[in-house]
């Protein structure tokens, strides 16, 4: 079945550009768009496609805005668009839910690859958008209270020690194939973990259980 698509974006020429980019890719269907936040919650909702596809500044409702909506009512997974110079929005597009970032400058392989990814379950990152973004964090968590980095671990009290390792490799960014190379299991067993992994501390993206593997310490010793 093809890899259903609404694109948001409050740009018609960098809707269209996107469109006939993906749609020469094999399996994937554009099949709404949407200029601002509010009309991508909208289509998302009347939809219900695999992957919205959300620039980040957008009129009305901005997109990481529309992202915690969608994400919170379970529409769709998102995989959001971004400039080099947008961090600080980055970070709170991953607490919002996103599944994914790249840049609009990404290749269309890239595009298409994540696009893909997104839609089986998977997070991606730009490798720009990684080192800017884990190098924020890291300041960021020089400022973590006692309370908040308590916080953190008790989200991890109710892991197995499979479980944490699983959380671990989500903190370093790997893939489910990834994953599975790296614990010996195979990808079916991973994808398993990881969505049992984002159950037990109540986030809803690969890349919220990354900030958590983060805050409590899990990336110290790697």
């Amino acid at each position: 079945m093809s890899i259903r698509v609404v694109l948001a974006d409050d740009h018609g020429t960098v809707r269209s550009g996107l469109k006939a980019l993906l749609e020469r890719a094999e399996g994937i269907e554009v099949v709404g768009e949407a200029s601002d936040g509010a009309a991508a919650v909208v289509n998302a909702r009347a939809l219900r496609p695999d992957v919205v596809l959300m620039d980040v500044r957008m009129p009305v409702v901005d997109g990481v805005a529309a992202t915690r909506e969608i994400v919170s009512e379970g529409t769709a997974a998102v995989l959001v668009l971004t400039t080099f110079d947008e961090d600080e929005v980055v970070l709170s597009a991953i607490r919002a839910g996103a599944a994914g970032f790249l840049l609009k400058t990404a290749e269309a392989t890239e595009l298409v690859s994540a696009v893909r990814r997104v839609a089986a379950g998977e997070g991606v990152v730009a490798p720009e958008v990684t080192r800017r973004v884990f190098r924020e964090l890291a300041t960021a968590g020089a400022r973590v209270s006692p309370a908040e980095d308590g916080q953190a671990a008790a989200q991890l009290e109710h892991l197995t020690v499979r479980e944490r390792d699983v959380l671990t490799q989500l903190g370093a960014g790997a893939s489910n194939s990834q994953l599975a190379r790296e614990l010996g299991i195979s990808e079916a067993t991973a994808k398993t973990h990881v969505s049992r992994v984002l159950a037990k501390l109540g986030v809803q993206s690969r890349t919220q259980a990354a900030l958590v593997a983060r805050d409590a310490g899990l990336m110290d010793s790697t």
